[in-house]
């Protein structure tokens, strides 16, 4: 008997240890596993749209399964150590984020896979790229109307510019609160650019406006793509020293692309090593996104803000192409002002289906690519002034 009691408690404590025992015994109003339950099914839903609807697959898949592993009851993946007890996996990785190390080598990827020739080509097109900024500033005046902080208006703000990585890195310096709702926020806008600029894209531009064709941009030699980056990095750092981490990787990452004699290094830091940053990143901001965390009033604000400045900062991008069409004599086309936001190269390719779809005939790829580089460094220019002032 005595055999067959042991083993009764050790089944009882075997089950009183499962998450779905959890799940059950905590479903109340005071516990809220609920909650947990909820959050498992968003978590389901944005994988969904990665691995479905391809929204931005490479951060979104790794998010969302971040997200999952956090709310699954019990698991203690964000677990901090506790005496000798080590805490969870991801609570480790996550100090990549925490210290500001991730986001900064996911941009030295994306200077490796930025081509500024357009720019250097065309340098009115910062111009677009500084107007399509003006998403940032509504969302951090509207965050500060809605009764959050000055740190944590200026890291909602930021979603705004569609910048995943420089929403991430801000809030993690301003308002680490705030980071899963933010960062979910920033990089599902960034997945859903193809379908919330065509509609403003549309109805700000005429048709003959869309079917502009714009003249073939100037070679751009070599020595002009070398000097970019370190004149950059000069320029931007002595104004706004807190750039450094961003602006240094981005202009770095360009600079062993275009040198013509790292191609080795190239080739690590926009392939290996950006995707191995791109996992740890995802899915340690996804399980920052614990239920108590995410589910509350703010996140709802955070969300409708986010969505407000993307479509703003599309908005003014298109309407300072105009005026730049009408100052031009009808030479530019409009519609790469909505590339001036920092989603890229997505932004520009929505440019180019859309002005193609009016006409045919119509290439405005390379004169998107231009703005939408530009506002890579307008966001991050943005941070900068947020960082220096409230850091």
């Amino acid at each position: 008997m005595e055999f067959w009691s042991r083993l009764g408690d050790a089944l009882l404590g075997f089950v009183q240890d499962t998450g779905i025992y959890w799940i059950f015994d905590k479903f109340t109003a005071e516990e809220q596993a609920w909650r947990n339950i909820i959050m498992i099914v968003v978590a389901l839903t944005l994988m969904y749209l990665a691995i479905k609807k391809e929204y931005e697959p490479l951060l979104l898949l790794p998010i969302s399964f971040g997200m999952l592993l956090v709310n699954l009851p019990l698991s203690g993946v964000m677990n901090e150590p506790v005496g000798d007890q080590i805490g969870g996996l991801l609570h480790y990785l996550y100090q990549g984020d925490e210290l500001g190390i991730f986001p900064p080598l996911i941009f030295m990827g994306v200077g490796v896979m930025t081509d500024f020739g357009p720019l250097l080509a065309n340098p009115k097109s910062f111009l677009l790229g500084a107007a399509a900024q003006f998403g940032i500033f509504f969302a951090f005046f509207g965050a500060l109307i809605l009764g959050f902080t000055p740190e944590q208006a200026a890291s909602i703000g930021i979603i705004g510019g569609a910048d995943g990585p420089t929403a991430i890195f801000t809030t993690i310096q301003l308002a680490k609160e705030l980071l899963g709702p933010i960062a979910v926020a920033a990089y599902s806008y960034m997945s859903l650019v193809p379908i919330i600029q065509p509609p403003i894209m549309k109805a700000l531009t005429s048709k003959e406006e869309r079917m502009i064709k714009m003249e073939q941009l100037r070679p751009v030699s070599q020595l002009e793509k070398i000097l970019f980056p370190i004149v950059v990095t000069i320029v931007v750092i002595l104004i706004l020293p807190s750039t450094a981490p961003l602006i240094g990787m981005l202009m770095f990452g360009n600079l062993i692309k275009v040198s013509g004699v790292t191609d080795k290094l190239a080739d690590t830091a926009s392939n290996a090593l950006m995707y191995i940053v791109t996992i740890f990143l995802g899915i340690t901001v996804g399980a920052t996104a614990s239920a108590e965390k995410f589910l509350t009033v703010d996140t709802l604000k955070i969300l409708a803000l986010g969505l407000v400045a993307f479509a703003i900062g599309t908005a003014t991008g298109v309407v300072f192409g105009k005026i730049m069409c009408k100052l031009s004599g009808g030479k530019i086309n409009p519609l790469i002002g909505a590339a001036g936001v920092s989603a890229v190269p997505m932004a520009a390719r929505v440019v180019q289906k859309v002005g193609q779809k009016e006409n045919p005939t119509n290439f405005l790829l390379m004169h998107a690519m231009g703005p939408n580089v530009a506002g890579v460094i307008g966001s991050a220019v943005a941070a900068g002034v947020f960082l220096t002032l409230y850091k």
